[in-house]
């Protein structure tokens, strides 16, 4: 059924005819109004406005005729009348097919190209697009656009129609197209436009089979193609290169694929930092996806942006061997290039075949490995019986020609001492070559690592130790000080006296252990001085001729010229008689003992830098104590100078000794190594810096030893800080038993308290440095800051050093050690308070 279709002359502007001129009727029919009104209302029977009447007489049929005129569409202005030609005419001669339609039905206007393109020679035939496009393939397309028009949207869709709608055709392509058409009386009006595209979509359809034409022949070219993106995705491989390295093409693009999986991790880093500006060739081991190699020469370059940030590369890839034959006087060059680096790299680089032997090295691994190189000897004979199975191992993997191999690190078989990391690698059977075996010495690495680890190891311990020596300082000054408290009520007769004498002179032993605790965690008291070691030598010769006993010669040779050394006296005497008493212990059936001291230039310090590494090229004051005894096994010799070790029996030795000795010679800031060898002996060196004095420097020894006050009462009012309760009570009972006034408190927070409510009133302060809250330093500092002036006796079972840098600026103190005795604190107060 054919849509209904206005008369042909409204289809060339429906804006035009169908739009009455409403402003010009109304003009009009005011003219007439008015001249009716007039003529029956104004004419006067004198007739004397007969001019006027006539004017509005003429008024009146001037708007009756115009009204007669508009209505028999008689007046029409010129620029309307040419207006819908030229909108015809635009509308005809084009070549798009333009359809206007007022809802589903009512056709409002067709262009030539639309009645050619359905064929329609009437007007009143014309079918709408529906009816034109009905056809399978096009109906899903024609439901979206109708639903579109009737929802008044824009919308284009493109269908493909076999046959065309013109005949002798084959497919055509059309695209169609509608939009709602605003501001006219018809207020459903839309446009329909139909476009003939088949000729785009065949040139499309012949750039698309180019590029596929293209890619196919990429694709099965006989040399591997691949690109990579800067993050080393790789973007596209061909299939050639793909199915060298027996990898899916379904995995590229989908980020599945990496640089890293078609090559060693350094390979592929070398391969991004290139530059790219012109094309580099890199010849590198590719990585098959079974783990093996596949040698080949890249061609590789990398284009960059117009801001200048690098793109996707272009990488060309051939076989190594394909190169080499094509190009016989390059590889010749190469091969000499070789042949110059391979020979003077200081890298020790072999080839060996499947088991292990040397098929050919340079002259780096030959002199690494002359047993090797001279004989038949595979590689995990001389390797470390421990280390030997992983060298296997790798060896195999290598020689099955598996990559990315991990290196293997690995001791050599004898007392050499030697430690290697080796690098292995498929050798491409080149010259009956299965492994490529680099070897790098990591010997003085893994010393360095190991006495790294045996410094972290003691400076553990060495805290433990002086924490636990710090606690139990507390519980001996306490059993001390109670101990002479007891005392002082007892006559010597009385048989209490010798119980409590007992227990202080176990007290007493126990406060030696906790001295060489707190020697080896470096932070006992020391009291250094300028000492010449050979006067110090001669005061012990006596005793230590005694000490060893008559089955032992003791020599002692001096140094000539000893320079001086600034150390504790009394802590230098038991390093040394510690290490006479070990050697002793090292001749049961008698033997020769050396003490021997010598300066030691910094000049000549490289020699034993060579065996301790914490030495520095500095000037020394060297002690050697050698024996020639058993010697310590090797698997002993790193744990000598740990705490509590020992290989006496149970009860011949606390395992203090050698660890006291390390510790007095770390805190004096020297360094004590020990070599030994089986069957020849030991010997322990101990390396002293040199003390050089200043111009100005006035050295002073302190007199340690004072005649004992006779009096120990005095007046007074003291302030005793002490967080553990046990030490403060008998602190506090001892002064006040000597006439002190004596003022408690528990911590450095609770002593500031005390002093307000004492007004400051305070002549000297006792005060623990190690407290809760607040430590003794920092009391001190507060304290100052409120102006209180008075003196202050720190007391610590650690060194007075450690916490000295922490006091104010110039402040002078008394230093009281733990453990100590009731006289010893008495005395510290007598001297303080003058």
């Amino acid at each position: 059924m054919s849509a209904k279709m206005k008369d042909p002359a409204a289809l060339h502007n429906i804006d035009e005819t169908e739009r009455p001129g409403h402003l010009g009727l109304l003009i009009l029919l005011l003219l007439l109004v008015v001249g009716a009104i007039a003529g029956t209302r104004f004419l006067p029977p004198d007739y004397a406005f007969a001019p006027a009447l006539g004017l509005l007489v003429l008024m009146a049929f001037a708007g009756v005729f115009f009204v007669i005129a508009y209505g028999l569409g008689g007046l029409q202005s010129a620029g309307k009348s040419r207006r819908p030609d030229m909108t015809r005419l635009i509308a005809d001669t084009t070549g798009e097919a333009l359809l206007a339609m007022d809802g589903e039905t009512q056709v409002l206007y067709a262009n030539a190209a639309y009645r050619d393109l359905a064929h329609a020679e009437d007007t009143a035939d014309l079918p709408t697009i529906e009816r034109l496009f009905a056809h399978p393939d096009a109906a899903e397309a024609i439901y979206r656009l109708a639903q579109a028009a009737r929802e008044r949207k824009s919308r284009s869709e493109e269908v493909r129609l076999s046959p065309a709608l013109k005949a002798a055709r084959g497919p055509a392509w059309y695209r169609i197209a509608v939009r709602p058409l605003d501001g006219l009386a018809a207020k459903r009006a839309v446009v329909w436009s139909v476009n003939d595209v088949t000729g785009d979509r065949d040139r499309q359809e012949n750039v698309f089979l180019e590029l596929q034409h293209a890619i196919d022949y990429l694709d099965h070219a006989p040399a591997g193609f691949f690109s990579i993106e800067p993050d080393g995705r790789i973007s596209y491989i061909n299939a050639t290169l793909a199915h060298w390295l027996d990898h899916d093409l379904a995995q590229v693009g989908t980020g599945g694929l990496t640089l890293t999986d078609l090559m060693p991790r350094e390979a592929a880093a070398r391969l991004l930092q290139a530059p790219g500006n012109e094309p580099e060739q890199f010849d590198l081991d590719l990585r098959r996806r079974n783990g093996s190699d596949f040698p080949a020469t890249l061609r590789h370059s990398v284009s960059y942006g117009k801001d200048g940030t690098p793109r996707a590369s272009r990488t060309l890839v051939l076989p190594r061997q394909a190169v080499a034959a094509a190009a016989p006087q390059d590889l010749q060059a190469a091969e000499s290039r070789f042949a110059r680096f391979f020979n003077l790299t200081p890298m020790a680089i072999a080839s060996l075949d499947q088991e292990g032997r040397i098929v050919s090295s340079n002259p780096s691994f030959a002199r690494l490995f002359p047993a090797l190189v001279k004989g038949q000897t595979p590689l995990a004979a001389v390797v470390a019986e421990r280390d030997r199975a992983a060298v296997e191992q790798a060896l195999q993997q290598a020689a099955q020609g598996s990559s990315g191999l991990a290196p293997v690190d690995a001791a050599l078989d004898g007392e050499s001492g030697k430690a290697f990391r080796f690098f292995l690698s498929s050798g491409e059977g080149v010259h009956g070559a299965a492994v490529t075996l680099c070897a790098l010495d990591t010997t003085e690495q893994r010393t360095l690592q190991e006495n790294f680890a045996q410094s972290q190891k003691m400076q553990a311990i060495g805290q433990l130790a002086g924490g636990v020596a710090h606690d139990f300082n507390n519980v001996l000054t306490a059993i001390i000080g109670y101990s002479d408290l007891l005392l002082a009520k007892y006559r010597p007769t009385d048989p209490s006296f010798q119980d409590i004498m007992q227990i202080k002179q176990n007290a007493n032993r126990a406060a030696g252990l906790v001295r060489q605790l707190l020697a080896f965690s470096r932070r006992q008291t020391l009291r250094p001085h300028v000492l010449q070691l050979g006067d110090v030598l001669s005061e012990l010769q006596m005793m230590l001729t005694r000490l060893v006993g008559e089955k032992i010669n003791l020599d002692v040779k001096h140094g000539r010229d000893l320079w001086l050394v600034k150390a504790d006296v009394n802590q230098l005497e038991q390093v040394i008689l510690n290490l006479v008493v070990n050697a002793r212990d090292a001749l049961p059936q008698g033997g020769r003992i050396q003490l021997r001291t010598s300066n030691v230039a910094a000049a000549d310090c490289a020699p034993y830098m060579a065996q301790d590494k914490s030495l520095s090229d500095a000037d020394y004051v060297l002690i050697e104590v050698e024996d020639d005894g058993a010697g310590i096994p090797a698997d002993i010799l790193p744990k000598i100078f740990e705490p509590f070790f020992t290989t006496k029996e149970v009860g011949k030795g606390t395992g203090l000794g050698l660890s006291m000795v390390y510790g007095i010679v770390k805190q004096t800031g020297g360094v004590v190594s020990c070599d030994s060898v089986v069957g020849r002996g030991t010997v322990f060196r101990i390396f002293l810096p040199r003390y050089v004095p200043l111009e100005n420097d006035q050295e002073t020894k302190k007199e340690t030893a004072k005649a004992a006050a006779a009096d120990l009462t005095g007046r007074g009012t003291i302030l005793l800080v002490e967080d553990e309760e046990a030490v403060r009570a008998f602190g506090a009972r001892a002064l006040s038993s000597r006439g002190y006034t004596v003022l408690e408190a528990g911590s450095g927070v609770e002593a500031l308290e005390v002093l307000a409510g004492a007004g400051g009133k305070i002549d000297l302060i006792v005060s623990d440095v190690v407290m809760p809250e607040m430590d003794g330093p920092t009391m001190l500092g507060e304290i100052r800051k409120q102006g209180i002036t008075a003196k202050v006796i720190f007391v610590s079972g650690y060194a007075e050093d450690a916490f000295a840098k922490n006091l104010p600026q110039g402040e002078d103190f008394g230093f009281l050690p733990k453990p100590f005795t009731l006289k010893q604190m008495i005395e510290a107060v007598k001297g303080a308070m003058g």
